[in-house]
């Protein structure tokens, strides 16, 4: 009903306190940002009392000259706390009596405001948008145990088994806006104090099996000639045996086969991955290995369906079943073919000089038979069968839900031509 005459001096003073938290583990805790930019103050500001306000405390060690717009406590463990600024977003492991930069990628930019949605951090910028920060399970494991001086595999978060892409069309064009979705795969992190000379990661499915490994070893498969832009594709990660805190992603599959890298048509820009060569696990528990100069470290890994996902237990339990055999046969053709180029290789080193016509004879009868087959037993050649068989991982595995009868059918024939192309394979040798 009335009008209030607001003086700019206490505007002013209003402006200082940016945000207050109270915190979720005790009553009489509470945090508070102060921006004084207004009053010509660069300095990080932040405040805290434990007495219900009767006193406060700066807590401000380890920030730069960098105005404060908002702390924010951890809603999952005391002492953790989360801070904003103009610039950056920061960190501390003690309540705030020490405080590093939590940037990373981040652009220099101001962040008004941040909130932990489980397990990650949502950051509100002026101009720069939404950022989040995917899986801050070992910030908090940290908090509550962590030896600088020894490898730390972190307790990994429950990883869901989501396609990490539906879209089956052409490329969007690369100046298209899009979001950017969280990892694709389970995530892993890891600690190294120093540097290690080899390091291995391991995925052991409930009967202790090893179904995928990665190694500082490992090379960057080689990206195909022709049509392939490297700017679409997605940068290869390996695994890495440097001193400090890692992240590496397992994309819930089985190992590839060791296949030249192809690419699907539904490219995204930067982002895009070789065409898959095995199945998906199927969702349950698995342990994680890191070993780390031969000392090894383990942690348990749940992996959950899509939640989106309707499909029964049972229909997903047949899906894998079949993908998982047909993945199988394919390798088993792989290793038959391996040895007909090998016979090749015979062949080769025959016609340089060699005389031992038996062999060069039983050579060329393999080489025949694996590029022609026997039409007359109904076995195609071996190149024809493998494709068959991938054509079929490829269809059981295109959607999450139970395969066809098609596909059931089309499979127990392949396999009957993969028993006839053994057997009549064993008589030559």
């Amino acid at each position: 009903k009335t009008w209030k005459n607001i003086t700019p001096a206490a505007i002013s003073s209003w402006s200082k306190v940016s945000l207050m938290e109270a915190s979720h583990f005790d009553n009489n805790t509470a945090y508070v940002a102060v921006n004084r930019i207004r009053c010509d103050d660069m300095k990080a500001h932040i405040y805290k009392t434990s007495d219900g306000g009767k006193s406060w405390k700066e807590i401000t060690t380890g920030l730069p000259d960098d105005p404060i717009n908002c702390v924010r406590e951890d809603p999952q463990v005391k002492g953790l706390l989360y801070a904003g600024s103009e610039r950056a977003v920061y960190v501390s492991f003690d309540d705030g009596a020490h405080w590093q930069s939590l940037r990373n990628n981040m652009p220099a930019t101001s962040i008004r405001d941040l909130v932990v949605k489980d397990d990650d951090i949502v950051v509100g910028t002026h101009g720069r948008s939404f950022w989040i920060l995917d899986d801050i399970t070992p910030l908090r494991q940290m908090v509550k145990s962590f030896n600088v001086a020894s490898p730390t595999l972190f307790t990994p978060q429950k990883a869901y088994r989501i396609r990490f892409s539906m879209y089956s069309d052409t490329p969007v064009p690369q100046e298209e806006p899009a979001g950017q979705n969280p990892p694709d795969g389970a995530i892993l992190n890891y600690y190294l104090p120093a540097t290690a000379n080899s390091i291995q990661l391991d995925i052991l499915n409930a009967q202790g099996k090893i179904i995928r490994t990665y190694s500082n070893k490992d090379t960057l498969y080689a990206i195909p000639p022709g049509n392939t832009p490297e700017y679409w594709i997605r940068p290869q990660q390996i695994l890495s045996g440097e001193k400090g805190t890692h992240r590496f992603c397992w994309d819930m599959r089985y190992q590839p086969l060791n296949l030249p890298a192809s690419f699907p048509i539904s490219a995204i820009y930067r982002n895009t991955v070789p065409d898959p060569t095995s199945p998906f696990v199927m969702p349950g528990t698995f342990t994680v290995r890191l070993t780390v100069d031969g000392k090894s470290f383990q942690q348990s890994l749940t992996v959950a369906m899509d939640p989106r996902v309707k499909s029964t237990p049972a229909q997903l339990q047949q899906q894998y079943d079949l993908s998982l055999k047909a993945y199988q046969s394919r390798k088993e053709c792989l290793a038959l073919a391996k040895l007909v180029a090998d016979s090749r290789a015979i062949l080769k080193k025959q016609s340089s000089g060699g005389s031992n016509k038996e062999l060069e004879a039983y050579a060329s009868k393999l080489i025949a038979f694996a590029e022609n087959g026997d039409q007359a037993k109904g076995i195609p050649p071996i190149q024809r069968l493998i494709g068959n068989f991938a054509s079929l991982l490829n269809i059981i595995q295109d959607a999450d839900r139970a395969p066809t009868e098609q596909a059931i059918k089309a499979l127990a024939e392949l396999e009957a031509v993969k028993e006839k192309w053994k057997a009549a394979f064993k008589e030559i040798n």
